[in-house]
């Protein structure tokens, strides 16, 4: 599965309320996603995150996540994490997928000012070889992020709410005409069941020497942000919609912001950094592939989903254009027909296109913001490209402990003020 940032927004705040604090007074957190953003909004009260039953008193703080609501980036993948899409407009895989160079991620872009749209789909939960996403990124980061999420994920994929968020197992290959430098990945021993191909698997693909089995997990994205909306609405959790341009606007009613924004942030903090990938793929009707398979070049790949199959993709970095073009849908059906001939049966095919939200070094980073000698504390998340959805559990514990440190911070400040 592959990485969202788009998933930040409520998937830190879960981290936050089941994180523990110090602090005895309240803070007030608010995440956004969307264009006119959706607000995500906890008091934080002594050891533990609590939804405010009514007015919210003292020092809060805000999130700002990508783009336009709830959908999903197109598609990532990866070997252990990423396939993915997200509501209707768009196309993706993730991303949240620490794949290298697997379909698009969720995020959103501006296409000469626009927003784009997010990718309806969902995503498979693997890393592939080939270019990382975040090459400046420490591996043992990487790794860290991908066993929590992975973990987090499995435990929902073994609950009763499975199917409602979307989350379930799924087995296949990843295939390469040559044999890797890198025979075991990182990820081997978080994914289930890694082994190599036997001879009479590598029948199948007879254009290809290699190959690595292993059983992952896919989300179909747009359920599993409902889900997770859901969860955060029974806390008593308030969401509302705004529209921020600059994080300044926020500084007077916040005491803490964390930017998720995704490829937003490029124009939101000016981070020049940050650069979209872009992603198209198809979505198909395609009932009777139940495995997914990789070509090890990370460009050619099969997801098969609750309801629809990705196929993919391509990966354009710098791209800005959200426009789907024919040459490169019929260029990724006919590659995704060498790996599996039976797609030529297959109907209802739907072209996405999105733009994952890619940098050298994912930044999830703790930073104090000065105009004026007012301070404003600020937790970025984001620019996870391609391995958003495989992470994205770990980069938000990660972001949520940051937010604890910039609680301590401000309470520390205001003792001294009162000594």
């Amino acid at each position: 599965m592959a990485g969202v940032p788009l998933l930040a927004a409520p998937a830190i705040a879960q981290a936050l309320w089941q994180s523990s604090g110090s602090s005895r007074n309240t803070q007030n957190m608010t995440a956004y996603e969307g264009s006119k953003r959706t607000g995500y909004s906890l008091q934080h009260s002594r050891s533990r995150w609590a939804s405010p039953g009514g007015s919210i008193r003292g020092k809060k703080f805000w999130q700002a996540a990508e783009g336009p609501a709830p959908a999903e980036a197109a598609g990532r993948s990866g070997s252990a994490a990423s396939a993915g899409g997200g509501p209707s407009r768009g196309l993706g895989t993730n991303s949240s997928s620490v794949q290298q160079g697997a379909e698009p991620g969720p995020g959103t872009a501006r296409d000469r000012g626009r927003r784009a749209p997010r990718f309806p789909g969902g995503r498979l939960f693997q890393r592939g070889p080939g270019a990382p996403s975040s090459p400046d990124t420490p591996i043992h980061r990487q790794k860290q992020w991908f066993k929590e999420t992975f973990t987090y994920l499995f435990a929902i994929s073994n609950s009763a709410e499975a199917s409602e968020a979307g989350i379930h197992l799924v087995s296949g290959w990843q295939v390469f005409k040559s044999t890797p430098k890198e025979e075991l990945p990182f990820w081997s021993d978080i994914v289930l069941g890694f082994r190599a191909m036997s001879e009479a698997e590598l029948l199948k693909f007879p254009q290809h020497q290699f190959g690595q089995a292993f059983t992952t997990l896919k989300c179909d994205c747009p359920p599993y942000l409902l889900w997770l909306e859901k969860r955060l609405k029974a806390t008593g959790t308030q969401m509302y919609t705004r529209k921020v341009a600059d994080l300044w606007e926020l500084h007077s009613e916040y005491d803490i912001v964390v930017n998720c924004a995704g490829i937003g942030a490029h124009q939101l903090v000016g981070d020049k950094q940050l650069f979209p990938v872009r992603g198209q793929v198809l979505k198909v009707h395609a009932p009777w592939v139940k495995h997914f398979i990789r070509d090890g070049d990370g460009l050619t790949y099969i997801y098969p989903g609750i309801h629809r199959v990705t196929l993919g993709g391509t990966r354009e970095e710098g791209s800005w254009s959200l426009s789907p073009d024919d040459g490169t849908t019929r260029d990724i059906f006919d590659r995704c027909c060498s790996l599996e001939p039976s797609l030529h049966g297959a109907q209802d095919i739907q072209v996405k296109v999105g733009l994952r939200p890619s940098r050298q070094c994912v930044r999830v980073q703790r930073e104090v913001l000065s105009q004026g000698g007012v301070k404003l504390p600020v937790v970025h998340n984001y620019g996870h490209g391609a391995g958003g959805f495989s992470v994205h559990r770990g980069t938000a514990n990660e972001a949520a402990h940051l937010v604890e440190e910039c609680i301590s911070a401000l309470q520390g400040s205001s003792l001294r003020a009162k000594l």
